[in-house]
């Protein structure tokens, strides 16, 4: 059952989704956390990290990660997690991969038509809505929680050192163009340390 509601989803997630894996977050998180209820907020927050870490599109990742701890989280072994995580990453992908061959050739011809020009500017406004969205679920959970994702008293602390390196993340990519390889090392090696202690 747990397989063919993850296939649903995911299909489901793929076929309405525009703009790309970051409009995709919001649905997913939706999902996955709210919805069905399969991982925590932290958990998430944690997926999502290492979905934007590793090679490939951030969609993609996500959807392979998510079905591989629903899975896991749901008591089964990791052999068949590796089938869950299978089973969302090709069910996210299956509609959007039709769509494109039967879209893309339609589209061309009618790209410069002004109900087409329309209908894609709405649809980018739409794409920054899901993304801002998705940051704004996330934030909870990444200022305000321990890196366990337990609540607890001496959380300001772990706030502000999450907004910190939020904040100087933020400055260094965009004033000073930084390498995201460089920023993501250092704010791995910064995290290590500051929550280890």
């Amino acid at each position: 059952m747990l397989f063919f509601q993850l296939f649903y989803t995911f299909l489901l997630i793929g076929a309405f989704t525009f703009g790309g894996g970051y409009s995709m977050i919001a649905l997913i998180q939706n999902e996955v956390v709210t919805h069905h209820g399969w991982m925590t907020s932290a958990e998430f927050a944690d997926l999502l990290a290492v979905s934007q870490m590793t090679p490939g599109p951030v969609g993609i990742n996500t959807a392979t990660y998510a079905g591989y701890t629903a899975v896991v989280n749901a008591g089964y072994p990791h052999w068949l997690a590796i089938c869950g995580s299978l089973i969302a990453s090709f069910a996210v992908i299956v509609i959007p991969v039709a769509l494109v061959f039967i879209v893309s050739r339609w589209l061309l011809r009618h790209k410069d038509n002004p109900l087409v020009a329309s209908v894609m500017r709405v649809l980018r406004l739409a794409v920054i809505g899901l993304i801002a969205a998705a940051a704004l679920q996330l934030m909870p959970t990444v200022f305000s929680a321990t890196p366990t994702g337990n609540i607890s008293i001496f959380n300001f602390q772990f706030s502000v050192f999450s907004i910190i390196i939020f904040l100087a993340v933020f400055f260094l990519s965009w004033r000073k163009k930084a390498s995201p390889i460089a920023l993501i090392l250092a704010s791995g090696v910064a995290g290590l340390v500051i929550y280890s202690f």
